[in-house]
């Protein structure tokens, strides 16, 4: 017999894209909403005091009016194995790897220990709203294994890849060509499309893959074209001249994708931030999506991204902590960097934008916008309800909003784990019983 619960309270309700149609028609606060799950689906959404109604036996589940019942936060961009380094000290990118990256990925060469850090990362984000991430794994399978599985023991939605690297990385971090096809092909044949898992193939980026297993990642994604492909662009300047002299006969960074057939409308380039006039082009003619890191890009100095000009291509833009470059596993902490980015380049972002970006703007990004991102019946229950009164500095601005949005941007603004009341996911709210273990 299916259970039924139904959730009482303000909902945040899209109707469309407030990026591309002014906020005020596209989203909404339902102040006397409901939301009925049933077998890890919406079911119904629409008055409290309809449903209760219609639904006297079902688990009823009531948040007042300090909270919010949004969608689930979803995290377009992370690597979980670096999870233990997160917030390690003031280097450039490529210090950044060598120094703490490329020695923490090696420590999950043991699959106890990449199980635990699989566990401990979910739970993590689980705790921050996040119900959703595409996450980069090591070179080592199990790596992917170990996130799938304890995914799939949440009952959780992931995307996720294998790394590869086969060049400008530790011994103990190379695959080879041959390797790197065979290895992601076992595990999409594995994983992709199982329960609520979908595969992305992931080199690492263009300066640790030889134009040998660009090609043949290339050729595994023509052959699994349902697939993400999910790789980093443009990050730093000094990375940019790092490509070019990897590859003097390309016309830019993405050329060095394009030409071994990793460019579609199903690819997500994290980061994007120095593009070329001919990149911006291609971008939007192919569909692809990319991915704004707003911590990460400020905490190791890469830039400031684009996302009023690039909108305006009405390109799919995802929204992610990038764990661990990101400084923060918190999807409320990304928003409120991605607005202060704005404010910087003068196009400040409506806390609307900012909590469609993080949820149905990234699930769009990554193919899943049918599947969760918004709370619409046949929708998978992937929930996360907002404590608006989270902390006293909030508590007090909260009871000086003039309305909803005023008080919704100040938790985005200064919230953070506290602000979470509930994490619904695929229906269920009860924690997982692997909790984070000591560390």
């Amino acid at each position: 017999m299916s259970i039924l619960t139904l959730l009482t309270g303000p909902v945040l309700r899209f109707s469309g894209n407030p990026f591309d149609q002014p906020w005020s028609e596209v989203v909404q606060i339902d102040t006397s909403g409901a939301v009925l799950l049933q077998d890890g689906k919406i079911a119904v959404v629409g008055q409290a005091d309809a449903l209760r109604q219609t639904h006297p036996t079902a688990r009823h589940v009531a948040y007042d009016e300090n909270h919010l019942i949004c969608p689930g936060f979803v995290d377009a961009h992370v690597h979980y194995p670096q999870t233990a380094i997160i917030a390690s000290w003031g280097k450039r990118l490529i210090d950044w790897l060598n120094d703490y990256t490329f020695p923490e990925e090696m420590r999950l060469a043991d699959p106890d220990y990449a199980r635990e850090i699989a566990s401990r990362y979910l739970d993590l984000t689980r705790a921050q709203g996040t119900t959703t991430v595409a996450s980069y794994c090591t070179i080592h399978p199990h790596s992917a294994d170990a996130l799938f599985e304890a995914a799939a023991t949440r009952n959780q939605r992931i995307v996720a890849g294998k790394t590869c690297m086969d060049r400008n990385a530790p011994e103990g971090l190379r695959d080879t060509a041959q390797s790197a096809y065979d290895d992601s092909k076992a595990l999409i044949e594995r994983w992709h499309k199982k329960g609520r898992a979908s595969y992305a193939i992931t080199p690492r980026f263009t300066p640790t893959s030889t134009p040998d297993q660009l090609a043949a990642l290339g050729a595994l994604w023509a052959e699994h074209p349902d697939c993400l492909m999910q790789t980093h662009l443009s990050e730093q300047t000094d990375e940019i001249a790092w490509v070019s002299d990897l590859h003097p006969q390309a016309r830019d960074y993405l050329d060095t994708y394009e030409g071994h057939g990793l460019l579609g409308d199903r690819a997500l380039f994290g980061h994007a931030i120095h593009l070329e006039p001919r990149e911006i082009d291609r971008l939007k003619e192919t569909g692809a999506a990319l991915v704004h890191c707003p911590t990460s890009n400020t905490f190791i100095g890469s830039g400031l991204f684009d996302m009023a000009g690039l909108s305006d291509q009405q390109m799919p833009i995802g929204l992610a902590t990038d764990t661990g470059g990101g400084s923060s596993f918190s999807m409320l902490r990304t928003m409120a960097a991605a607005y202060e980015i704005g404010q910087l380049r003068g196009t400040p972002l409506h806390a609307a934008q900012l909590l469609w970006w993080a949820t149905a703007g990234s699930a769009r990004s990554l193919h899943l916008d049918d599947k969760i991102g918004t709370i619409s019946e046949g929708y998978e229950a992937d929930l996360t309800v907002l404590n608006l009164c989270s902390t006293s500095a909030i508590a007090q601005r909260h009871a000086n909003a003039t309305h909803h949005w005023d008080s919704l941007f100040a938790t985005i603004m200064m919230g953070d784990d506290r602000a979470i009341a509930d994490t619904w996911i695929a229906g269920s709210n009860e924690k997982p019983s692997l909790l984070v273990s000591a560390f």
